[in-house]
């Protein structure tokens, strides 16, 4: 079986508040045409698909197009929702539409229900997990503590037990939405961080054919058969070096696997650039990025006059701006955004501590702190599926 990998769309997302709706028209329109071109037998789509739980009225019309576009192919496509998602919105209609064979699995419940398609060696069933929030699925799996690994580890427990069930040779494929270890983050990524743990093992898919995992942004393998698309354009300039792409995957009849990467359209191109803003005008290297969307940190030790204005002269698709003067670490005036950066909320709630006591917190002050963290992530994820 013949199957396309893609996840993270983020249909209503804008890029620096630049619109990319029109690039995700172009992307879908590319998804049906690889589709059609390289007969492909079905679809997955691993969460994501909306950027917020209550998406703009234009997104949602994009991916009703996109769905209609897929069905009128005749070609299963599987899909689950995302944390970025309000799986309850995404799932409405959703015994409808699977009659056109658009298969939505938003609900935590149904893990261990696959989707089952056939080719001419046998079934492969799909099995579904939607991103599962541990605060919220915690009774669902019956576990003691809610943590992103003992979840997944319920609902994969469920999906071994149906696929015991089913006749000998069914291929099996897991779509997920979830940070495995292994993977590398970006900073378009919604932190999913409970217990101080964001990453679970690969292990907890240990039994199945493919993993189709959605939620980090570059296109990685984590092993043959645990990988992640990636988002099909960027959404950060973190991912200036990601080369977009989706994962065209042959299953065979023993389950040996075959996967090609396909590559997604750019838009336009990424670049950062690092300088003073007269090397940045001036340096003759920097022309091949005249037509590129452009983060330049100007390093000036006072702030130049016009910077944006001036850049845009010659890089008139500039949309982010940094002043990042040279200093020694220990200089006073380093920046308190620079000096934060790349630490987690706990590290920076930890840091606090120290600064008003002389000392950083305890073992019991930090699990406190950690459990305050987590209280408030969940709440946020309740009120999103509330909206």
């Amino acid at each position: 079986m013949r199957f396309l990998h893609t996840s993270d769309w983020h249909l209503g997302r804008a890029f620096h508040r630049v619109a990319m709706l029109g690039a995700q028209a172009e992307f879908i329109g590319h998804l049906v045409a690889t589709v059609r071109e390289r007969e492909v037998d079905a679809v997955v789509v691993s969460g994501d698909v909306y950027d917020r739980a209550v998406p703009p009225l234009a997104a949602v019309t994009l991916f009703d197009d996109a769905l209609h576009r897929l069905a009128d192919l005749g070609v299963p496509t599987v899909m689950i929702s995302g944390n970025h998602d309000s799986a309850r919105r995404l799932g409405v209609g959703a015994g409808l539409i699977d009659r056109a064979g658009i298969h939505l699995r938003t609900e935590p419940s149904a893990v261990g229900t696959p989707v089952v398609l056939a080719d001419r060696h046998g079934d492969v069933a799909f099995y579904g997990l939607p991103y599962l929030e541990p605060a919220l699925v915690r009774d669902e799996f019956t576990v003691e503590r809610a943590g992103h690994e003992a979840v997944l580890g319920a609902a994969m427990d469920r999906v071994r037990a149906d696929l015991a069930t089913r006749a000998p040779g069914t291929r099996s494929v897991v779509l997920a939405h979830a940070f495995v270890t292994g993977g590398r983050a970006s900073d378009s990524e919604r932190d999913i961080t409970v217990g101080g743990v964001a990453a679970v093992p690969a292990g907890v898919f240990d039994g199945v054919d493919y993993v189709a995992l959605g939620h980090l942004h570059g296109c990685q393998t984590i092993s043959e058969r645990v990988r992640y698309s990636g988002s099909p354009l960027a959404y950060s300039f973190s991912e200036t070096d990601h080369r977009k792409s989706m994962w065209l995957v042959d299953l065979g009849a023993d389950g040996a696997l075959d996967a090609e990467r396909v590559d997604c359209p750019v838009p336009r191109p990424l670049a950062r650039l690092r300088g003073t803003l007269d090397d940045l005008l001036a340096d003759p290297e920097l022309t091949r990025h005249e037509n590129a969307w452009i983060e330049a940190t100007l390093t000036d030790a006072v702030r130049p006059a016009d910077p944006m204005a001036r850049l845009a002269e010659r890089f008139p698709h500039t949309i982010s701006l940094v002043f990042a003067p040279e200093r020694a670490p220990d200089d006073p005036q380093l920046s308190y955004a620079r000096r934060l950066a790349g630490r987690s909320d706990q590290q920076i709630a930890e840091d606090f501590v120290a600064h008003v006591r002389g000392a950083g917190p305890d073992e019991r002050e930090t699990a406190v702190l950690r459990d305050a963290f987590d209280a408030v992530r969940a709440d946020d994820a309740a009120r999103e599926v509330a909206r």
